[in-house]
């Protein structure tokens, strides 16, 4: 069910379009385990960056975006909150120009935040009545999404020689930081007060208030994504080898005293997502000979295929556990265009409770 009464769901149907379920079930080829396409094909849809918040708490709804309804005067692109439980989509927005990686809902999920083009918006879940809170310089070029654990939106504007960190808290802008280099992979610290960046290749933290700024000691190379795990006292990130023959490895780095280790080498993960409580590892293949979706057990170093993906870009696929760790959500265009899809893994791994997330 929406996390709503049913006076509220009543109330705001008509508010957003409502679509039936879209859900189709089939056996995976290679695994047999049964996998769920939970949006239609025929149009494009899709997740927001796996660093927000896109669940709800209990796991019943998650906020994406689609191509379902494209409407006079507005983009392709809107705002959906699907019923993970009865498989029901309704619409939230009616932007121009959405950016599909700034969706996130609030950290007590009455509202949702995204960019409509320069615009950024916090919308009311239950009556979607949308207000703008801060709008991007014709002369910037912004980068990066986060929402902090106190509701702060935080992002990176770009200038010619120059980005800063900015900070938006109750329609009050600030600067955090500013860098002579661009950008990348901005991601508030999940129960700190600390933002984690890359720039120049490197990672660097930094203190909400813009103090204590420091670059991360990490393995010598290319680094590939990275995550924070959901208690904040790690990150994780993929590290590339020179040698493509060589495996690339999943590695996590302590901020707090400086450690950083290798978890365990993968099957040419092109992304990396953590469980609730970081036991489990999830990831996508970037191999097209075996283009599946895993798990990694971190205990055992091993791990196990759910299905195959088959995205023409395994890009796109970045697979995400739900925050009981019982479900595993993904894109691919295998069928059609870019559609999501679930696997349950309650098999495989345990169930984790609400607040680990």
């Amino acid at each position: 069910m929406f996390p709503f009464s049913r006076r509220q769901f009543l109330a705001i149907a008509a508010l957003g379009r409502i679509s039936g379920p879209e859900w189709k079930r089939y056996p995976d080829p290679a695994t047999e385990l049964e996998v769920v396409r939970l949006t239609d094909p025929a149009f494009a849809s899709g997740m927001t960056a796996p660093h927000l918040r896109q669940f709800t708490r209990r796991s019943d709804s998650l906020l994406y975006w689609s191509e379902r309804y494209p409407g006079e005067g507005t983009g392709a692109r809107q705002a959906f909150l699907l019923d993970l439980k009865m498989g029901a989509s309704r619409q939230l927005t009616e932007a121009m120009a959405l950016d599909p990686l700034s969706l996130s809902l609030s950290p007590d999920e009455r509202s949702f935040l995204f960019f409509d083009g320069r615009a950024l918006h916090e919308a009311l879940l239950t009556t979607m009545k949308s207000r703008e809170v801060h709008v991007v310089p014709e002369k910037a070029t912004r980068t990066g999404f986060t929402v902090a654990t106190d509701g702060s939106v935080i992002f990176a504007e770009r200038e010619p020689g120059k980005s800063r960190i900015l900070g938006v808290f109750r329609q009050q802008t600030r600067k955090i930081v500013e860098t002579d280099e661009a950008i990348e992979d901005l991601m508030a610290r999940p129960r700190h007060s600390q933002l984690l960046y890359r720039a120049g290749g490197q990672f660097w933290l930094v203190n909400g208030d813009g103090s204590g700024k420091r670059q991360l000691k990490t393995e010598p190379g290319q680094t590939g994504g990275a995550l924070w795990v959901p208690s904040g006292r790690t990150f994780i990130y993929l590290h590339i080898p020179e040698d493509p023959k060589e495996l690339i490895t999943l590695r996590e780095n302590s901020p707090d005293d400086g450690a950083d280790k290798l978890i365990a080498k993968t099957s040419q993960f092109i992304s990396a997502s953590p469980n609730a409580d970081a036991s489990v590892f999830t990831g996508a293949s970037r191999s097209k000979a075996s283009a599946y979706v895993l798990i990694l057990l971190r205990a055992a170093r091993r791990e196990l295929t759910l299905c195959e993906h088959r995205a023409s870009d395994p890009a796109m696929v970045q697979p995400v556990f739900s925050p009981d760790s019982q479900r595993i959500l993904f894109v691919s265009d295998r069928h059609g265009k870019p559609a999501l899809y679930q696997v349950h893994v309650n098999r495989f791994v345990e169930e984790t409770p609400d607040e680990a997330q």
